[in-house]
C-alpha cells in the first residue's frame, strides 16, 4: 500500500459496499481473509454490534492480538469508519480517542477495522485483522472486502 492519505481511505471506503451481509458472508468474507493471509500471524475477526459473526487466531498471532482486534472494531463501529482513517484524522488534526472520551482500554485508532455496509441500510458488521502494522492490517481487510465484492 502507498502511503495512506485520509482522502485516499475515505475514497476507498466509499466504494465498499455490499449489497447484503449475513452470516453466510459473514463466513465467506472470513474464509477469503484466511486465504489472503496465508502464513501471517494475524487474528481475524467478524462482528457485529452485539456478537461475533466469524474468527480465527492463525498460528503465531497472540492473545494481545484478540486485544487489539476488538479496541480496533470498537472504533469502527463507533465512528462508522475504517480505524485507520480515524487515526489519520486524529493525527492530521490533533484529535485523540480520550478527546471524545474513550478509554484506550477499550479503543484504538490503528489500522485494522473496516466496517462492513450494506447498500440502502448502513453498517451491519465490523471485519478486523490484528497482527501485521498497521497499514498492512488495513489492506488486508481490504482486499479480501473487494475480492468478496468483485465476486
Amino acid at each position: 500500500m502507498t502511503t495512506a492519505t485520509a482522502a485516499s481511505l475515505e475514497a476507498e471506503y466509499a466504494s465498499l459496499q455490499f449489497p447484503r451481509f449475513a452470516e453466510a458472508e459473514a463466513w465467506a468474507l472470513g474464509q477469503k481473509l484466511v486465504e489472503l493471509a496465508g502464513k501471517a500471524p494475524v487474528v481475524i475477526n467478524i462482528r457485529s454490534a452485539d456478537r461475533v459473526l466469524f474468527h480465527a487466531a492463525l498460528p503465531g498471532s497472540a492473545p494481545l492480538n484478540d486485544f487489539w482486534a476488538r479496541r480496533k472494531s470498537n472504533t469502527a463501529l463507533l465512528f462508522q469508519l475504517p480505524s485507520f482513517l480515524v487515526g489519520l484524522r486524529h493525527k492530521a488534526n490533533g484529535g485523540s480517542l480520550a478527546g471524545n472520551g474513550l478509554a484506550e482500554a477499550d479503543y484504538a485508532d490503528h489500522g485494522g477495522a473496516v466496517p462492513i455496509r450494506v447498500t440502502g441500510v448502513g453498517i451491519v458488521a465490523c471485519a478486523t485483522v490484528s497482527g501485521l502494522p498497521q497499514a498492512e492490517d488495513h489492506a488486508l481487510v481490504v482486499a479480501a472486502i473487494q475480492a468478496m465484492l468483485a465476486g
